[in-house]
């Protein structure tokens, strides 16, 4: 049986097969059995070098805020927590900057028009090559109109969150993977962005592989821990040959 080929270079923006699991939204998925909730999902970064943060447009609408703005600093941050929640953000955020710890709160934010939201917020350390933490990385969720009535029970409550908070951690880790491996094809292949997802997007049709499973094993390769297995060299050197040796 030939091997699958790939055009070298396909065109930007059209997939050339559909992906196997497209790219998670994080954690917005409902209890099965519950109706819909069309949930409010910032994702934000935290440079503990530099002091400065990013916001998704997401973050943006959750806090009532203008997507024009720069994201507001981590003092201004704070003062949109509710006043008995800001130790707890502070606290945290501290402890994954200097320990490495992750995090999940369920929080109340005091939007910018006075209205106070339910939130869970996750945050993941981020590291340098030498293990050192250089930031902290993470999403908000808005969780008011999707939370269990007064009268629910507080463990079915406390079920629910932290299913949610691991389908979030999930996500994002899926997330951080493919965005890795799509670095790593982006080097190899000289290709953009979108190239190199539709190449994932490819090879997993083609081994009949999930694309988080692709991306974790390409970056695993690249970074000396394994081997690829033999059809996913394959796909990619019919993509384009690299100019250094494939693990």
């Amino acid at each position: 049986m030939s091997r699958p080929r790939v055009p070298a270079r396909p065109a930007r923006g059209v997939r050339t097969e559909p992906a196997a699991d497209p790219v998670p939204h994080p954690g917005i998925a409902p209890t099965v059995g519950d109706p819909p909730v069309e949930r409010v999902a910032g994702r934000y970064r935290y440079d503990l070098r530099s002091g400065g943060w990013w916001w998704s447009p997401e973050m943006f609408t959750l806090f009532g805020l203008p997507c024009s703005d720069r994201p507001p600093g981590t003092e201004e941050y704070l003062r949109y927590q509710h006043a008995e929640d800001r130790i707890r953000v502070l606290e945290a955020l501290t402890r994954a900057g200097a320990d490495g710890r992750a995090f999940a709160l369920e929080t109340r934010v005091i939007r910018a028009d006075g209205c106070e939201r339910a939130v869970v917020l996750v945050g993941e350390p981020q590291r340098d090559r030498t293990g050192e933490v250089t930031g902290v990385e993470g999403i908000c969720v808005d969780l008011t109109d999707g939370r269990p009535c007064d009268g629910a029970n507080a463990t079915d409550r406390t079920r629910a969150l932290e299913a949610e908070v691991e389908q979030m951690r999930a996500a994002m880790a899926s997330r951080a993977a493919i965005e890795q491996a799509k670095g790593i094809l982006m080097l190899l292949t000289n290709c953009g962005d979108q190239v190199a997802f539709d190449l994932l997007a490819h090879i997993s049709s083609h081994t009949h592989r999930k694309v988080r499973d692709i991306a974790e094993v390409i970056t695993r390769s690249a970074a000396g821990q394994i081997r690829l297995p033999d059809d996913v060299r394959a796909i990619i050197r019919d993509a384009c040959p690299p100019s250094q040796p494939l693990r």
